[in-house]
């Protein structure tokens, strides 16, 4: 899909839908309104009166475009009270304009930049939330399908009444494909069924990425062998039970220059997950190939550093299995040692993204990184605390914190800061070993997971975890831009947050 900005008037635009905003305490009689009016046939404060329109926002008012207009149709969609409206905001009302232009089956659109009369609001940030949501809105997965659907919308131009505003929402719109990019490699990587993305696919899929980075990615695929070397007993437990080889992904982007820092992004890549031998009921495993949307949102990053090229030198750390059962598989009561040497007693084989991450956890601790951030689909009890919609996020540090609660703020993707509840660690005492790899409580189960990680967590380390089991898939369409499958959550909020450093 095709978006440009332009300078002009955009009830004078031509294109087969126009869609404008007016505000709660908008003026009816003000010139712009009364032109609206005109455009409309006259029928505008008819209709509003009759709907009860005025201006909230999600209503909205749909005409047949008068005579001397140079379009078929006219939208006009609320804005809400004008101190309220934010990119959030504009995200959702774009999404439903972009599902109005499809049902009408419509190839191209004049949209004004909303929110352009409002001085709390940027131009460059409201160019970049509209075509955020167009992007996202757009998707398709269709690599499976005979009859692939087609969307009808393929060019949008978004209206500025000043020229300055319309270079600055431009700029915004090119960071909006930039980071769309990779939020559809994501995307792309968690639809596509486990038995076509197992490890070996997924680590393919890093060295395309590297490969199309012009040399700014470098990509390293490490074997089972390598990883026994290296003694990471933690992620060669789950590995054991499937007939696909694991691997152990790392990606290196180097920035031009002298790297202000150093940030490890480490993803759980569980590309299928059966539970192992503590099987999951056959529902529960139906969207199991989604099992490693942290390492697809990981993957997505890296799409995308060749272009936004951060100061800081970036490791992504991918450790890629399947959790499946043959009789090698691991058992419930098995001990096994992890890199950093803690040995980790197995009580339950479907609490194995934490095991895995052990193991990466401890690779990238030896990197030195400044800040180590993990990505994983990693509880249900997460779902259950935070629902469908809005990761958690656990650190030990509550300025990086901070900063990475402000990074999902600006992207527009929900996250919310979980304790790291150190009185909760004596639920995962054990008998026998360091420590269990699963609670005594059936209680609090996103918190001793990630107190179970800060195990593996070397002294002195700055990190965080992000649990994205909720929103990492959308079993049903999550707002107005975000429909079922992978949504690539992640992605946009460590992109707005690496930008900062």
């Amino acid at each position: 899909m095709e978006i440009a900005v332009v300078k002009g008037d955009i009830l004078n635009t031509s294109a087969e839908l126009i869609v404008v905003g007016l505000y709660m305490e908008e003026n009816w009689e003000n010139d712009f309104v009364l032109s609206l009016n005109e455009c409309v046939g006259g029928k505008l404060k008819k209709k509003a009166q009759a709907t009860d329109f005025n201006g909230k926002l999600g209503e909205s008012l749909f005409f047949a475009a008068g005579p001397e207009t140079s379009s078929d149709y006219v939208l006009v969609v609320g804005l809400g009270a004008q101190n309220e409206l934010n990119a959030s905001s504009i995200r959702q009302i774009t999404g439903s304009v972009f599902s109005t232009a499809s049902r009408l089956r419509v190839k191209t659109v004049a949209l004004e930049l909303l929110g352009e009369d409002n001085d709390e609001v940027d131009a460059k940030i409201n160019g970049r939330a509209i075509a955020e949501a167009l992007l996202l809105a757009r998707y398709e997965f269709n690599a499976y399908k005979e009859t692939k659907k087609t969307i009808q919308v393929n060019a949008v131009t978004i209206v500025a009444e000043d020229g300055r505003d319309a270079r600055k929402a431009e700029r915004g719109v090119e960071e909006a494909v930039t980071v769309i990019d990779g939020v559809t490699v994501a995307r792309d990587l968690v639809n596509t069924p486990a038995q076509d993305m197992n490890p070996e696919r997924l680590a393919e899929s890093a060295e395309q990425i590297a490969k199309l980075s012009n040399g700014r990615v470098k990509t390293r695929v490490y074997d089972r062998e390598w990883c026994a070397k290296k003694k990471m007993g933690s992620f060669l437990a789950v590995a054991q039970g499937a007939d696909t080889d694991p691997k152990f992904i790392h990606l290196i982007y180097k920035p031009t220059g002298k790297p202000k820092g150093k940030v490890a992004l480490v993803g759980k890549g569980v590309t299928f997950d059966s539970g192992g031998l503590s099987l999951k009921p056959g529902k529960s495993m139906e969207t199991m190939k989604c099992d490693m949307a942290g390492a697809a949102a990981v993957l997505g990053v890296f799409a995308t550093l060749a272009r936004t090229t951060p100061r800081v030198e970036v490791h992504g750390i991918i450790p890629a299995t399947e959790n499946m059962i043959n009789g090698k598989a691991i058992r419930p009561g098995d001990v096994v040692r992890a890199m950093n040497g803690k040995t980790i007693e197995i009580l339950n084989t479907d609490a194995e993204g934490r095991l895995i991450l052990a193991d990466a956890l401890g690779y990238a601790a030896k990197l030195d990184p400044d800040y180590t951030i993990d990505l994983a689909t990693l509880t249900g009890a997460c779902v259950v605390a935070l629902g469908e919609e809005i990761s958690s996020l656990t650190a030990n540090d509550d300025e990086f914190a901070q900063s990475l609660l402000a990074a999902s703020s600006t992207a527009g993707e929900e996250m919310w800061q979980m304790p790291l509840y150190a009185p909760y660690r004596k639920l995962l005492e054990s008998d026998i070993a360091d420590v269990r790899n699963i609670s005594t409580s059936r209680y609090g189960g996103s918190m001793t997971a990630a107190l179970f990680l800060n195990e593996f967590v070397e002294d002195g380390m700055v990190w965080a975890h992000m649990d994205i089991a909720g929103p990492a898939f959308a079993e049903r369409p999550i707002g107005s831009f975000l429909g079922k499958g992978g949504t690539g959550y992640g992605v946009r909020t460590l992109t707005a947050w690496l930008a900062t450093l």
